[in-house]
C-alpha cells in the first residue's frame, strides 16, 4: 500500500535527480527534446510528465536547506515570531535580521521553480489531449491536476511577492526570445481573480476522494481549500486598500495593489469557507480525534497524532515523499550520552514569546489573571506525555495539552523511550545544553515538538501534511468576523477547535469562557487560537504579514532562557537576539536577475 501511496511523488522525484529523457524536454532547446509524440502517446511517459508538473509541491520538511534538494521549501518556521534556527548558516537568519537583498538566491530559486512548475502544467494541459491511450476520463483528471496546480504555484508566488506576471494558457518557452519574456506584472485582484477562476474550472473533474493508489494527487478538496485561501489572503489589510503601495504601479500606471478597502471582500473568503464545509465535511474531512487506552477521548492524543496518522480525515494536503528525517533531526535534543534516534540536532527553537502564547489549562492567556498562570517556583506535576510527576518549572505546568504537543522544554521526558527514559535538559551543563552539544543546541532553551514520529528523527516513512481542516475553520471564523461580527458561526467553528484541543469554550459549559463582545475583542480571540492550533505549520510567518502587525511581532527583542548557565539563573528570561523587521520586509523582492531579463517587471516597494 505504502508504494501505491507514493506513486506519484516518487516519479517527481526521479525525474528532479536524474537526467531523464522528460527532463531534458524541459531544459534543452528544440534540436534536444522529444517530440510531443514520444511523451504523450505514452502512458507512462505522460504520467511521468504530470510527475514533474507534481515536483514543485513544497516539502517543507526541508526547511535546514531552504530551496534545496530540489524542493520549493521556504525558510517559514524559523524566520516567524515561533521559532529560530541555532545554525547561523540557516536561511532563516537572514530573514529574521533584515538582510535579505535583491540578489539572494533562495528566493529568486523559488520564483523560478513555481514558473517552472506553471510552464510545465500549461504545456501538459495544451498536450495531453494526445494521450489517447488513457482514455477521455483520465485525460480531464489529469488535465484538471494541471491546472488546479498552476493555479496553486501561482498562489505560492503571490504569497511571498504580491502580484506577479500571469501567462496565460500559453506557456513561454524555456529557449524564448528577449522580445517573448517582456511582460509586466499583473494586479493582485486580476491574480486572485485567476487563481479562483482556475480552481474552480479544474474542480469538476478532479477526484473527490483519493484512492489508496492516488493518495498525494489533487482532489476536489484540495482546489477549493485553495480558492478559500486565495480569497482571504485578498481580503487581509497587506492587500485590501493598503496605500503603503500607492507607488507600486506598472509603467503604464496600473495600480498593483487595490488603494481601496472592500468589505466585500471578506464575505467572499467566508463564503468560499463555508461553501468547503457544506461540501465536504463530514463525508470527506473532520477534525481528528484519538482515545486514549481506556477508551476515553485524548486532547494531548488529537493534537498530536493529527500531525502524524497518515491520511486521516483532517488532512487536506500533504506531500506523500519529503525529507522528513531533516525535519525531525533539527527538532531531537542532542541528549550527550545517548545514540540513534535520540540524539539529533535540537537546533529548532521555539521563542519564549511562543511559549507563553499557549494558554493555560482553563482555555485563558497567561496574562488573563484567571489563568491561574505561576510565573516562578516549582511543583511536581504529570505531563500528558510522561510516566509520573516530575519536579516542573511552574511556567510549564497546567499548560493546555497542545503546549505539550509543541514545545521541548527543561527537564521533560522525551518521546522516544526505546533506551528508557530519557530527560531532556538544555541547562548549559545538561546532555542537550551547550556546553557539551557545540552546535547543536537550542538558542532558548526550548525545541520545537510537534509533528515528530514519537522521537524517532530517522523515521521516513510517514507524510507531511501541508494543510488540514483546522485551517479552514480558522480562516472561516477570520473572515466571517470582518464580515458580519457576531455571526453565531464565529463561536461555532472557534470552539470546535477548543474542544479537540480539551480546553474550556466560550459561552458553553461549567468553565465557559465569556464570549468576546466585540469585533475587535473576537479578533484578537481567533488570533491567539490561530497561533496556537497552527504553530509550526508554516502558517504563523504570513499571517503576521497579511495582518499588517509584522512591524510589531517581527522587530526588536525575542526572548529565551539563560542557556549559558546553570541552576537558578538559567530560568531567567533573556534577549536571544534583535530581529528587524521594516515595511519592504512584508514583500519578498523580485529578483534581480528577472528585472534584468523583463525590463517591465517593476520591484516592490522599499527594495
Amino acid at each position: 500500500m505504502m508504494r501505491k501511496k507514493y506513486s506519484i511523488y516518487i516519479l517527481a522525484a526521479l525525474l528532479v535527480a536524474a537526467p531523464s529523457c522528460q527532463k531534458k524536454f524541459l531544459d534543452q532547446v528544440p534540436d534536444d527534446r522529444l517530440t510531443t509524440d514520444d511523451i504523450f502517446t505514452r502512458q507512462s511517459t505522460t504520467e511521468s510528465f504530470l510527475a514533474d508538473v507534481y515536483s514543485a509541491v513544497p516539502d517543507e520538511a526541508t526547511q535546514r536547506f531552504v530551496a534545496g534538494y530540489n524542493t520549493t521549501a521556504g525558510p517559514w518556521t524559523g524566520a516567524a515570531d515561533e521559532a529560530k534556527y541555532s545554525w547561523d548558516n540557516n536561511t532563516a537568519n537572514s530573514v529574521i535580521l533584515g538582510t535579505i537583498s535583491t540578489t539572494d538566491g533562495w528566493y529568486s530559486t523559488l520564483w523560478s521553480r513555481y514558473y517552472k512548475g506553471i510552464r510545465n502544467a500549461g504545456y501538459f494541459m495544451a498536450n495531453v489531449d494526445k494521450a489517447t491511450i488513457l482514455g477521455s476520463a483520465l485525460i480531464k483528471q489529469y488535465k484538471a491536476e494541471a491546472r488546479a496546480l498552476r493555479a496553486m504555484y501561482y498562489y505560492y508566488l503571490v504569497r511571498m511577492f504580491g502580484p506577479v506576471v500571469l501567462t496565460g494558457d500559453n506557456p513561454i518557452s524555456p529557449d524564448a526570445s528577449f522580445d517573448d519574456v517582456q511582460l509586466p506584472r499583473n494586479s493582485f485582484d486580476d491574480c486572485i481573480n485567476y487563481i479562483v477562476s482556475e480552481l474552480d474550472a479544474a474542480k469538476p473533474n478532479l477526484l473527490v476522494v483519493p484512492s489508496d493508489r492516488n493518495f498525494g494527487r489533487i482532489t476536489q478538496g484540495i482546489a477549493m481549500a485553495f480558492k478559500e485561501q486565495a480569497l482571504l489572503l485578498a481580503a487581509s489589510p497587506l492587500y485590501n486598500g493598503n496605500t503603503d503601495y500607492a507607488a507600486l504601479k506598472n509603467a503604464d500606471g496600473t495600480q498593483l495593489i487595490n488603494q481601496t478597502y472592500t468589505a466585500d471582500k471578506w464575505k467572499k473568503a467566508a463564503d468560499a469557507a463555508k461553501a468547503f464545509i457544506d461540501e465536504f465535511v463530514p463525508s470527506v474531512y473532520d477534525l481528528y480525534e484519538k482515545n486514549d487506552a481506556d477508551g476515553k477521548f485524548s486532547a494531548y492524543l488529537s493534537c498530536r497524532d493529527v500531525m502524524l496518522t497518515d491520511w486521516n480525515k483532517e488532512w487536506i494536503l500533504a506531500r506523500p515523499v519529503g525529507n522528513i528525517s531533516f525535519w525531525q533531526y533539527d527538532k531531537t535534543p542532542y541528549h550527550n550520552g545517548f545514540n540513534g534516534d535520540v540524539k539529533g540536532g535540537g537546533a529548532l527553537a521555539v521563542t519564549q514569546e511562543m511559549v507563553d502564547a499557549y494558554f493555560t489549562a482553563n482555555g485563558r492567556s497567561i496574562t488573563d489573571g484567571a489563568s491561574g498562570y505561576v510565573a516562578t517556583g516549582f511543583s511536581s506535576f504529570k505531563a500528558p506525555f510522561d510516566n509520573a510527576s516530575r519536579n516542573t518549572y511552574n511556567q510549564w505546568a497546567n499548560r493546555e495539552p497542545r503546549f505539550y504537543v509543541g514545545v521541548t522544554y527543561d527537564g521533560s521526558r522525551w518521546l522516544n523511550t526505546d533506551y528508557g527514559d530519557v530527560i531532556t535538559s538544555t541547562q548549559y551543563s545538561g546532555n542537550s545544553g551547550i556546553k557539551v552539544s557545540g552546535s547543536d543546541h537550542s538558542a532558548t532553551g526550548y525545541m520545537v515538538r510537534k509533528n515528530l514520529s514519537l522521537g524517532k528523527w530517522s523515521d521516513e516513512s510517514r507524510s507531511l501534511v501541508l494543510f488540514r481542516l483546522a485551517n479552514i475553520y480558522l480562516d472561516y471564523v477570520e473572515a466571517l468576523n470582518e464580515a458580519t461580527p457576531g455571526n453565531e458561526n464565529v463561536v461555532k467553528y472557534l470552539n470546535l477547535i477548543r474542544k479537540r484541543a480539551g480546553i474550556p469554550l466560550y459561552g458553553e459549559g461549567t468553565d465557559a469562557l465569556d464570549i468576546p463582545a466585540t469585533q475587535e475583542a473576537m479578533r484578537e480571540a481567533i488570533r491567539k487560537e490561530r497561533r496556537v492550533e497552527l504553530a509550526f505549520e508554516n502558517v504563523r510567518f504570513f499571517d503576521t504579514r497579511r495582518w499588517k502587525i509584522a512591524e510589531q511581532t517581527d522587530a526588536g527583542p525575542k526572548y529565551g532562557l539563560n542557556i549559558n548557565a546553570d541552576g537558578t539563573n538559567f530560568y531567567n528570561k533573556v534577549v536571544v537576539e534583535t530581529r528587524v523587521f521594516a515595511k519592504k520586509h512584508y514583500l519578498l523582492p523580485i529578483p534581480q536577475s528577472e528585472i534584468d531579463k523583463d525590463k517591465q517587471l517593476v520591484q516592490n516597494t522599499g527594495w
